[in-house]
């Protein structure tokens, strides 16, 4: 599946610091420790809708860690995968009344313009399911041989018995699992289940669905297995971090996890990075709720996408906050402002932003604090008289590949 073109990334003058980010079964800051192309495996969208606030808000997120890295020095392996075949997207196109790969395909290429708009870099795999149908049968072949599969009627489960680090990744209790399961996808009131953790690795074909054919009889894969064998064919069998919205901490990432490290006996991931939920009238954003903002709704209405990115910014990628369209333009004119400041060509000293926007981003992807270093840098260009010819000569150009190759902003 291709991604979408790739901004420049322009050269910093000066390399930014190791990167620190928060881990969900730690619960503090660990340092990133790349061995070779730092390794990234994000969640991606199921493609039933177009590309809305909170799906913005965890890409970009992530985007900061892949840019951060690289001003660290590192090369970085980043695979996205696209869930386009699954239970929400055939629903959709049946209510709808068209196909589901149509479907699939169209809000797939919605994403990859969003994206695009928003100055993500693109992976270097961008992977769907339906084109890894052959790594996801051949991993489940692999789980069957090792005995942790079992059948109830023709579909297949995973034992989560079978990885004793099971529960690790979310640190959650056998009780929270059990309330969240059914809401997120499992289904733990199924007859014939040894556990009711238990999740689908394969489902027979039913009338009226995809199937493809396989070892285990025609059918489609569970959900998580598919993450588990794109990560292991294109990262290897442990990398460096595991991301995603916090909504994947459990089922979704504790399952994956648990599916290869029966396998490879080794962690899936180093680290596990959770990006918060985006809420809009009270309520966390969702297709579900309808309470969704769209961000190509507002490419079409002539809003300019780094007033989107740079409003997701000001967040920590780790909080919930709700979106709002005061702020939106609220940061429609702080870009003014900096423009502005970048104008006038020499400026306020560049040097100790660039220090502190690199070291803010390198600490948990720190982005409010980076913005908050950009706009004193602004205030003190624009309000000190002379300072076009008195200040730092470079400081305009210095500021703008900052803001451009760290925080993604372009202006």
């Amino acid at each position: 599946m291709r991604a979408w073109p790739s901004p420049d990334l322009p050269a910093l003058p000066a390399p930014g610091p190791a990167v620190r980010v928060h881990d969900t079964p730690s619960g503090g800051l660990v340092e990133t420790t790349p061995t070779g192309p730092a390794r990234l495996y994000v969640c991606g969208i199921t493609p039933y809708d177009a590309t809305h606030m909170g799906h913005a808000a965890t890409y970009v997120a992530f985007d900061l860690l892949n840019r951060a890295w690289r001003s660290a020095g590192h090369d970085v392996s980043y695979v996205l995968n696209v869930t386009d075949v699954d239970d929400p997207l055939l629903e959709r196109a049946a209510k709808v009344g068209v196909d589901w790969r149509e479907l699939a395909e169209r809000e797939i290429e919605l994403f990859r313009h969003d994206m695009d708009a928003l100055r993500v870099l693109p992976p270097a795999n961008f992977v769907g399911a339906v084109e890894s149908m052959g790594l996801i049968t051949e991993l489940i072949g692999r789980l069957q041989d090792a005995g942790v599969l079992y059948a109830v009627e023709d579909d297949l489960y995973f034992s989560v018995a079978a990885d004793p680090a099971f529960g690790q990744e979310s640190g959650w209790s056998r009780e929270q699992m059990l309330a969240i399961y059914a809401d997120r996808g499992g289904d733990p009131d199924r007859p014939g289940k040894k556990d009711p953790l238990d999740c689908l690795v394969w489902r027979a074909e039913r009338p009226g669905e995809p199937a493809w054919e396989s070892p285990f009889g025609p059918g489609r894969p569970g959900w998580h297995v598919e993450c588990s064998a794109m990560a292991l064919q294109y990262l290897g069998e442990t990398f460096d971090v595991q991301g995603g919205g916090s909504d994947l901490v459990f089922p979704h990432h504790e399952m994956c996890a648990s599916e290869a490290q029966v396998l490879t006996g080794r962690p899936f991931a180093q680290a596990y990075v959770h990006a918060g939920m985006v809420g809009y009238d009270g309520e966390k954003m969702s297709k579900s709720r309808g309470n969704l903002v769209f961000v190509s709704a507002l490419r079409l209405s002539d809003v300019d996408p780094m007033a989107i990115r740079l409003t997701l910014l000001r967040h920590h990628y780790r909080s919930d906050w709700e979106w709002t369209d005061a702020e939106l333009w609220e940061s429609v004119d702080l870009l003014e402002r900096w423009r502005r400041a970048l104008a006038l060509g020499a400026g306020a000293a560049a040097a100790p932003v660039l220090d502190a926007v690199l070291t803010a981003l390198a600490t948990d992807l720190d982005a409010p604090s980076a913005v908050a270093e950009i706009e004193s840098w602004a205030d003190a260009t624009l309000g000190t008289r002379g300072l076009a010819e008195t200040g730092d000569p470079d400081a305009a150009r210095t500021i703008r590949t900052l803001l451009d190759s760290a925080l993604g902003l372009a202006l």
